[in-house]
């Protein structure tokens, strides 16, 4: 398996100076205690370290760096442990039950990682992580709190020694950084711990729009020549949508998404994230995940998912994202459009294309070599640049049709879902999930076109 090497910081509590003896061992316990019980032979250990609740951070530069450090993390942990109910970082993995006991989490404050601004260690013996962070990062949300997130996917058990969630796991440690930063979800935890509220945004936009069209998840790490880098670390908007489930999907009711992907993994099955979100969609009435993946992709077009601060960012920066998909087809062929091969859809992703509408009718026909999603998606603009003011059609059976009005925003969207779920590596990516869609399109009533 992938173990992936990652950061995070500390917790915020009482002070406790420098000492060398090990606490005795929690009793289980059916609610956790106020305090955790140190683990000293998790990681390194050391004679210098400050405690905190629920971490022990060793070798800060100062106790008001270890402090602020541990601000942070306690407040992180507050929101996704006590708020949100996941598995707690004080939790061993090697236990099936989470009735304590818990263990500190150990921070490692170091002078430099080669090519890591942090990383994220286990022990074996005690199914602990532990976080390795360099100095300057000890109070830095984004890398730190990345690292929180990959301890509580440790906590979580079921994604360890499983090949095909490796990648998922900077995906997951993204948007928990995210999260923390910008959420409303967080704010109470942020307020508690006086830590920044609505900081900036982690997305990437120019990477997860420009290149939509790649795997929704590819960890590829030497592309050949031509070919895009990996997505994993930017991928995570995905999950943003599933989070705040901004089209109401029950089985995705209050944040239902995690712990989902975890305690819904079939164990030691390897298999993917996606696979998982099937299960959990599976319920009478709800959606299929190809639809799921079709709506992501549609709410993408206009960064519609829920999320405070993407949408702004989106406005600002959508002039300098690339949506050149469409190569227009031999004369005759008039709105005749055919996907350019090295930019058609691969497995779960999409292609963008941003539409300037010539009159109130606009209708699309689209043929395709395998099953696809697409969505013709209308946006409003409005004086707050709020992004609520969208709408979706869905494009059935090859066609759609809308009405439109003048100021309109319009783009066509489709993603290629094919009927059965790839059992993938995004590691050791399979020619299965490089395949493109092929697609034509026929238009009528408007022209591709930037924005």
């Amino acid at each position: 398996m992938r173990w992936p090497i990652h950061v995070a910081v500390a917790t915020f509590a009482t002070l406790v100076t420098s000492s060398t003896a090990s606490p005795a061992a929690t009793t289980a316990a059916p609610a956790p205690p106020a305090e955790f019980t140190a683990s000293p032979k998790t990681g390194p250990g050391g004679t210098a370290f400050r405690d905190y609740p629920h971490v022990r951070i060793y070798n800060a530069p100062n106790a008001s760096i270890a402090d602020a450090s541990a601000r942070m993390l306690e407040s992180a942990y507050s929101c996704f442990v006590d708020n949100l109910g996941w598995r707690s970082t004080g939790l061993s993995f090697n236990q099936k039950t989470d009735g304590g006991p818990w263990y500190k989490l150990n921070v490692y404050r170091v002078d430099d990682l080669p090519g890591a601004a942090a990383n994220t260690g286990t022990d074996g013996g005690t199914g602990l992580s532990f976080l390795n962070v360099v100095t300057k990062y000890l109070t830095v949300p984004s890398i730190t709190v990345h690292e929180f997130g990959h301890a509580l996917t440790y906590a979580a058990r079921v994604w360890i020694n499983q090949t095909k969630t490796g990648a998922w796991w900077e995906t997951v440690a993204q948007f928990v950084a995210d999260t923390f930063i910008t959420s409303d979800v967080c704010r109470a935890a942020r307020t508690a711990y006086a830590q920044a509220d609505d900081g900036p945004t982690m997305m990437d936009l120019k990477k997860v729009l420009g290149d939509a069209f790649q795997a929704i998840v590819d960890g590829t790490r030497s592309p050949a020549k031509g070919e895009p880098t990996a997505n994993y670390y930017q991928a995570w908007p995905l999950f943003v949508y599933l989070f705040y489930n901004p089209d109401d999907h029950a089985p995705l009711r209050n944040h239902a998404v995690f712990p989902g992907v975890w305690t819904q993994y079939a164990a030691n099955s390897d298999e993917t994230p996606l696979h998982v979100l099937a299960r959990i969609l599976a319920a009478p009435g709800s959606t299929s995940i190809q639809a799921l993946v079709g709506r992501y992709w549609a709410r993408m077009a206009f960064v519609d998912i829920g999320h405070p601060s993407a949408h702004a960012l989106y406005l600002a920066q959508r002039k300098s994202i690339s949506y050149a998909v469409l190569d227009s087809m031999a004369a005759g062929h008039t709105g005749a459009y055919r996907v350019k091969a090295a930019r058609q859809p691969r497995y779960m992703g999409a292609s963008i294309v941003p539409l300037k509408a010539a009159g109130t009718t606009v209708s699309v026909n689209i043929t395709a070599s395998a099953p696809y999603t697409a969505t013709l998606v209308t946006r409003r603009p409005t004086a707050s640049g709020r992004s609520s003011n969208c709408s979706y059609t869905d494009v059935l059976h090859g066609t759609a049709q809308i009405t439109v009005s003048a100021g309109d925003e319009l783009a066509l969207v489709v993603a290629n879902t094919p009927d059965q779920l790839l059992s993938y590596d995004p590691f050791n990516m399979p020619a299965a999930a490089n395949r493109g869609l092929d697609y034509q399109v026929q238009l009528t009533g408007a022209t591709p076109g930037g924005w």
